[in-house]
């Protein structure tokens, strides 16, 4: 009789175990709701270490509450892996990062504890949420296969490597289904490019079958084609940026929002060409920290978000982004941590001017903010 009942206990334990995981696989199922949308919230750069700043979960908790989203996406940088700074922001003073220099063991245990901390409302919300990865998530010296524990570990986190290429990246593709079948309605595209990209990741992308169903790439690091969204200007204008000898601005005729650095116009890039070839509708990055603008070349909608990283400047910022399962397009909103409008930060900061003097006033005005943004860039750590 021992031996029956140890059989049926045996049983019982494994049924539910089978249970429990296909209720998991079922809760990250992401599907467009019966109004045809589906919203992504995308946070970027938390960049923090085990004793988290004050501000960030707040902020997450905040965020995730007012914009209900269907999915989130973190694209990189959760932990800074050494810096010194971070002032009266955490319970650690003057320390920023995960990286303890000679002792992967204690390295590893910190980036656990900045993780849980940073996945805790997430897990809580109960809304399915990915990962791309930045650059400092690699040079903080954790592994790809002990990153890919740490995500495992998290039963909303459906971050996997699917691309199998031979430099490790971890590359996620997943599906939105469609709010009448089964059939993927949009893919979001989750790419490593924390060390750059790789033909072997482009080539998983360029050959998986999807179709011509649109997509949504999130990475970490800006692509080069962004460059396209800025058009060579006087030092004088708003928004001016020095880059060589030169001086540049977002077009305002295709781009809006608030830009610290610039990247130069150029042909496009092979990852761009593979992301036209995949029906790509849109591409968001993060790593610029205090930066944050959108615009549209070549019909894909490109975005930087504005940073979390609480023990740095501000502002700080993530983006939404509502996919459109009847039309295949997007449309993305930045917002601010002092901010709840949602709506995109152009940083009109002098009014338009029409007579001469007051003209000339605003472009004296223009020309200092150049400068100091200038100073600011030149000096930033």
């Amino acid at each position: 009789m021992k031996k029956i009942i140890s059989v049926l206990l045996c049983v019982i334990l494994i049924l539910c175990s089978v249970s429990v995981a296909a209720f998991a696989e079922d809760s990250n199922e992401l599907r467009f709701g019966a109004d045809g949308k589906f919203t992504v919230l995308q946070i970027t750069d938390t960049q923090d270490d085990a004793y988290i700043a004050y501000g960030l979960i707040d902020f997450i908790e905040k965020a995730i509450d007012l914009t209900l989203p269907d999915f989130i996406v973190i694209t990189g940088d959760i932990v800074e892996d050494n810096r010194l700074g971070d002032i009266s922001t955490d319970d650690e003073k003057f320390k920023e990062g995960v990286t303890v220099s000679g002792d992967y063991e204690k390295t590893l245990e910190n980036v656990k504890s900045a993780v849980a901390q940073i996945f805790a409302p997430l897990e809580e919300s109960g809304i399915p949420y990915g990962v791309a990865m930045g650059n400092n998530d690699y040079k903080s010296g954790v592994t790809t296969e002990d990153w890919l524990k740490i995500f495992a570990e998290y039963p909303g986190c459906v971050t996997v490597d699917m691309s199998d290429d031979t430099e490790g990246k971890i590359d996620t593709r997943i599906e939105v289904l469609s709010s009448e079948s089964d059939e993927a309605a949009y893919y979001l595209w989750l790419l490593d490019n924390g060390n750059d990209f790789c033909k072997e990741q482009l080539d998983w992308m360029k050959n998986s079958e999807t179709g011509s169903v649109p997509g949504v790439v999130f990475a970490h690091v800006p692509v080069n084609d962004m460059g396209n969204l800025f058009e060579e200007c006087k030092a004088y204008d708003e928004g001016a940026v020095l880059s060589g000898t030169a001086t540049y601005r977002l077009n305002d005729e295709i781009a809006g929002g608030y830009a610290e650095e610039i990247i130069l116009p150029g042909a496009a890039t092979e990852e761009f060409r593979v992301w036209k070839d995949k029906n790509v509708k849109g591409a968001f990055f993060g790593h610029w920290h205090t930066s944050g603008f959108t615009g549209t070349y070549d019909g894909i909608t490109m975005g930087i978000t504005y940073g979390c990283q609480f023990a740095k400047q501000s502002p700080y910022g993530m983006r939404t982004i509502e996919l459109d399962e009847n039309s295949g397009e997007l449309t993305t909103k930045l917002f601010t941590y002092s901010d709840s409008s949602f709506s995109i930060q152009r940083n009109k900061a002098y009014a338009e001017l029409n007579d001469d003097f007051s003209g000339f006033i605003a472009k004296i005005r223009n020309f200092m903010t150049f400068i100091i943004n200038s100073l600011k860039y030149a000096l930033k750590f």
